[in-house]
C-alpha cells in the first residue's frame, strides 16, 4: 500500500526533524513554515515546499500542524489561505502541536463539517526525541482516522497512545507538562541545594540519578544546568504557553492547581529577566538568586 501524501506545516525545533523523519520513512512531504529561512534550509535539504498552507494541503492525504499555540493552528487550517481552503473531503488533519483541548474540539467539528476528520496528536520527548523518532504521541479523534494514520505516527515516535475522542489527547499532553514542568522545578531546587552544600554537582546529578529521585529532567537537562548551557531545546516561551493552557483548563473544572501556579511564576520572572528563549531548564537561575540571610 501506497504511503500519504502529507502536507506539514511548521518547520520549527520539532517539527524540521519530525517532518526529516517522514521524508526518511518514505513518505511524499510537502511542507510551509511562515518564516523564510526555515523553508530554505528545509529545501536545501531536499524538502518539497509549499508557500502557503493551503498549497500544502492542496492534494494530501493528511495534512500536518506543528506549530506554537492556538491561534497559531486556528490560523493555518481557516486563515487566510488556510490549509482548510485545499484539503479533500476524507482526508485527516492532524494538529501535533501543544494547544487548548476545548479549542481543538471545536476546531474538529468544523473540520468533520467539510467531511475533514481531525487528530490531536501532541508530542512529548524534546527536541532529541523529535531528531531521533522516539517521541511519546498522545492522540484523541476518531478510532478509524487514528488507524489511518498510525504509521505516520510509528514514523515520528515510539509510544503511541490513543487516549478517546476529540481533546483526549491535547488534554493527556497538558498532564504531562505537569508533570514536566513541576519535575524541572524541583530538579533546579535540588541542584540549588547540592550547590549550596557544597557539593560536586555533575556527581550528585548522577548519584540521584540512580535511585527514587531519577527523572528525565534530571537526567537530561540537570548536565546542562550544571555547565551553564541554557540552549534551547524546549524554550521558555512555550513552558509559559503550556501552564497557561494548564491553568485555564483547571479553571475550566474549577480545580486548584498550586504547584502549576507558582511555578508558572517563576517562569514568568525568568521571561522578565530575558529569559524568554531560553531552554526551560534555565529555570535555575531564577531559584539561584540569593536569599536575605534570617
Amino acid at each position: 500500500m501506497a504511503l500519504p501524501r502529507v502536507g506539514w506545516i511548521g518547520l520549527g525545533i520539532m517539527g524540521k526533524p519530525m517532518a526529516t523523519n517522514l521524508l526518511r520513512a518514505g513518505f511524499d512531504v510537502v511542507a510551509y513554515n511562515r518564516s523564510v529561512n526555515r523553508l530554505k534550509a528545509w529545501s536545501d535539504e531536499g524538502g518539497r515546499t509549499a508557500s502557503s498552507p493551503r498549497e500544502a494541503a492542496a492534494g494530501a492525504d493528511v495534512v500536518v500542524t506543528m506549530v506554537s499555540d492556538t491561534v497559531d493552528v486556528e490560523s493555518v487550517l481557516f486563515g487566510d489561505a488556510g490549509a482548510a481552503e485545499s484539503v479533500r473531503p476524507g482526508s485527516i488533519t492532524i494538529d501535533m502541536s501543544t494547544i487548548s483541548p476545548s479549542a481543538t474540539r471545536d476546531l474538529a467539528r468544523g473540520l468533520r463539517e467539510r467531511g475533514i476528520e481531525h487528530l490531536d496528536a501532541p508530542v512529548s520527548g524534546g527536541e532529541s526525541g523529535a531528531i531521533a523518532a522516539t517521541l511519546s504521541i498522545m492522540v484523541g479523534g476518531e478510532p478509524g482516522a487514528f488507524a489511518r494514520c498510525r504509521g505516520l505516527f510509528d514514523a515520528l515516535g515510539k509510544r503511541v497512545t490513543f487516549m478517546g475522542p476529540s481533546g483526549s489527547g491535547q488534554a493527556t499532553k497538558l498532564v504531562n507538562q505537569v508533570a514536566v514542568l513541576g519535575n524541572l522545578a524541583a530538579t533546579c531546587e535540588a541542584l540549588r541545594l547540592a550547590r549550596a552544600t557544597g557539593l560536586d554537582l555533575a556527581r550528585a546529578v548522577d548519584a540521584v540519578g540512580g535511585g527514587a529521585g531519577a527523572s528525565w529532567q534530571l537526567a537530561n537537562l540537570g548536565p546542562k544546568m550544571v555547565v551553564g548551557d541554557f540552549a534551547p531545546g524546549f524554550p521558555v516561551r512555550l513552558a509559559r504557553k503550556d501552564l497557561r493552557l494548564i491553568l485555564e483548563s483547571a479553571r475550566e473544572l474549577c480545580l486548584a492547581l498550586p504547584m502549576v501556579a507558582l511555578v508558572e511564576q517563576l517562569f514568568s520572572a525568568l521571561a522578565a529577566a530575558g529569559g524568554d528563549e531560553d531552554g526551560t531548564q534555565a529555570l535555575i537561575r531564577v531559584l539561584e538568586r540569593p536569599l536575605p540571610r534570617p
